[in-house]
């Protein structure tokens, strides 16, 4: 029996999201079909990140046993080769130390929230991007993001179903760019809570238009309390970009 991990990179649009469910193919249910068909073997695939229904990935990590004689090279592409024609490639594999876990070894997390800020319609990046139509000042974004960073209690912005066992997060850093009409929102911590980066960007949007000020993101902090924050913002424009160990 060897372990193998594996970088990922997918569409999140025709998923259910990362974890099979019964109401659709996963990413998980559609790596594990790919490697029985290659090695006739059922295996279970642990990602580091359960991505939500719509969510991208372009460094997800996982990790997964198999008996049979394989090198890293082979089994990246045939695990390939088995998956098309659904949008996900492995992008590397390597063989891993029976300890480690794709979930639990992670130090890090990266996320990136890709706005399109125009009144046009969106063309090549429908499903990839939030377009928000109404101008975004990205410095009042930047300015309110960055007093997120650190230690704290991330109830307002934390989603109903959550299933962490606290609410208290450590936020390594985020930073809100602009390069004309794209604005891209980059978060990094050690773990996340389900929704919190999306919840971020929903906040800090009415703080880009104007409707509110930059302080008022310590106000939403402190109120521990998700109807004091902003809405959600949609699953598409969220890409997980990659996972440290």
């Amino acid at each position: 029996m060897a372990r193998f991990k594996l970088t990922l990179e997918y569409d999140g649009g025709p998923f259910v999201g990362w974890q099979r469910q019964d109401n659709g193919m996963s990413i998980q249910q559609a790596l594990e079909e790919a490697v029985e068909k290659f090695c006739g073997e059922e295996v279970r695939v642990h990602g580091a990140g359960r991505t939500d229904a719509g969510v991208h990935a372009l460094g997800q990590v996982a990790h997964l046993d198999i008996e049979k004689a394989v090198t890293p090279f082979r089994l990246m592409e045939a695990v390939n080769f088995h998956l098309k024609p659904a949008p996900i490639a492995v992008l590397a594999a390597e063989q891993v130390d029976e300890d480690f876990h794709a979930r639990f070894s992670a130090t890090e997390r990266r996320y990136l929230y890709r706005i399109v800020n125009r009144r046009a319609p969106l063309t090549v990046d429908v499903g990839r991007a939030w377009q928000v139509g109404a101008a975004l000042d990205t410095d009042a974004m930047h300015a309110a993001a960055r007093r997120l960073i650190g230690k704290h209690d991330f109830t307002s912005f934390r989603a109903a179903e959550c299933q962490a066992n606290s609410p208290v997060k450590t936020l390594s850093d985020i930073v809100v760019m602009r390069h004309g009409d794209d604005i891209e929102i980059r978060a990094r911590a050690p773990s996340f809570l389900h929704h919190q980066v999306r919840n971020i960007v929903g906040t800090l949007r009415p703080i880009g238009e104007g409707k509110r000020s930059v302080q008022w993101v310590d106000k939403v902090l402190r109120a521990k309390d998700r109807s004091a924050a902003g809405a959600t913002a949609p699953a598409h424009g969220l890409y997980l970009l990659g996972v440290a160990y």
